[in-house]
């Protein structure tokens, strides 16, 4: 079991770099398994594996942002719990979010599979592509419940700080599908469905793995209640509902993309989808930020120290911006190569090009934008990042995809994808600054007069 509140004390820069490195890791080898995926279905000769990858993504991704917000809440409460000492807390939170996000899951994922050809065809599948559509997303959303459990084990693991055995969830579960994939796709002639059930199996293994750590090593689920649950709804659905709409805004704006996009054929969807591979595996580092400095803020406001909530804001901001430089750099370089290596043609090498050396610096927004919401969740204030990323998906992607595409046809639209979060990003992390600064100013009364740590220690943290 590791020591409390660990991140309350130390070099908030060294919290951000090492948290971040460890999860940039694991994701690193989850989003190059999916590159992997793409790059072996490519090799089968038709753009339509490709394209249907896309539209069945989407769906999923849609379900997968559910997910998100209900481990946002997990990782939300035991952090803050953990920085106000309360590990008994902690292990009853852990329980009463893990069980919920399983029921929601199940429901959430049987309604998906039940409606899922008419929102493959809402998305504009059809044809040949909607049949692969069918086929992929057929296996992958049964298996949902799953992937859900694992995630939401491995964000209380690195709630209270062990980064590194959440990692190893990942990278475990990424290898087992890594090596999967050219068996079933290639040895076992199973072709699209041979990736999906790698990927089935690969969420199995990260369950098994996080569900190890979590609580063999930390000790965090404990038998609860019926009582102690239905109370403990509360607190979880106040920062998931917020966390959920958060993060649905994405796929709603992707949604629309895609809708947009498929006007132009298979193969700007295919490059699209291509891109839609490669930019994770790229950016795997911002997309750990989010996640790493969370629990960081979350240790360091149940401790009452809005000095080092602040620190790590100026912190991550820093790294967000070094980094997008050089990965812009290296797309810069790479478009050719990736061009080649995905055997793409026609529309789909055009788009990878023109956003490789056009539009990567955009990302740096973003950024911001993820860790401006992580910080609004571990704040207790998860209805701010809602109103943001809804913004930047309703009032900043959707209107720039649009006349994008009307203007300059599929460049349009993914230009106006990547410029979308630009003015949501800054604005997400000036309230950021701000509402901590808020918050600071009024615990200083409690700080002052030494009844701040005392009244974190005998209540639940403040929802």
């Amino acid at each position: 079991m590791t020591n409390q509140a660990v991140f309350t004390r130390g070099s908030t820069m060294r919290h951000v770099l090492n948290m971040t490195a460890a999860s940039a890791l694991g994701l690193l080898t989850m989003f190059g398994v999916d590159m992997v995926d793409m790059y072996f279905l490519s090799m089968l000769g038709e753009q339509e594996l490709a394209a249907a990858v896309g539209f069945a993504g989407t769906i999923i991704f849609f379900l997968v942002s559910v997910s998100i917000g209900l481990q946002i809440a997990l990782g939300a409460l035991v952090a803050r719990a953990e920085g106000a000492h309360r590990r008994d807390l902690a292990r009853r939170y852990c329980t009463s979010a893990l069980l919920f996000s399983f029921l929601a899951s199940v429901v959430i994922s049987c309604i998906g599979w039940l409606y899922l050809e008419e929102l493959l065809r809402l998305l504009g599948a059809s044809g040949l592509t909607l049949e692969y559509a069918l086929a992929y997303a057929g296996i992958l959303l049964p298996n949902m419940p799953i992937l859900v459990l694992g995630m939401s084990c491995a964000a209380g693991v690195r709630a209270v700080g062990d980064a590194r055995r959440s990692m190893w969830a990942t990278i475990i579960g990424s290898l087992v599908n890594a090596i999967l994939d050219p068996i079933f796709i290639f040895a076992l002639d199973w072709g699209l469905e041979g990736a999906a059930w790698a990927s089935a199996v690969s969420r199995m293994v990260v369950f098994a793995v996080a569900w190890h750590a979590l609580h063999r090593v930390h000790g965090l689920p404990r038998r609860i209640s019926r009582t102690e649950f239905v109370a403990d709804l509360r607190p979880i659905l106040a920062i998931a509902t917020p966390a959920i709409l958060t993060n649905l805004a994405t796929p709603i704006g992707g949604g629309f993309v895609l809708r947009i996009m498929s006007q132009f054929g298979d193969s700007a969807v295919a490059g699209a989808a291509i891109m839609g591979r490669i930019t994770p595996v790229a950016f795997c580092a911002i997309f750990a930020l989010s996640s790493a400095v969370g629990p960081i803020i979350g240790q360091n406001a149940g401790a009452v120290r809005y000095d080092r909530v602040r620190s790590t804001l100026r912190d991550a901001m820093k790294f967000n911006f070094a980094y997008t430089l050089v990965v812009w750099l290296l797309l810069w370089l790479a478009a050719d190569f990736i061009v080649a290596a995905f055997s793409a043609t026609g529309p789909a090498a055009d788009l990878i090009g023109f956003y490789c050396r056009g539009l990567t610096w955009a990302f740096a927004f973003n950024g911001i934008l993820f860790v401006a919401n992580a910080s609004f969740n571990n704040l207790h204030h998860p209805h701010w990042a809602t109103g943001f990323n809804f913004g930047r998906a309703l009032l900043g992607t959707i209107p720039a995809v649009y006349f994008g595409a009307q203007w300059y046809g599929a460049r349009g639209v993914m230009a106006g994808e990547a410029m979308g979060s630009l003015l949501f990003g800054v604005c997400a992390v000036l309230a950021a600054f701000y509402l901590v600064g808020r918050l600071e100013r009024e615990h200083v009364p409690l700080a002052v007069t030494g009844r701040a740590e005392a009244s974190e220690v005998e209540r639940p943290p403040p929802v």
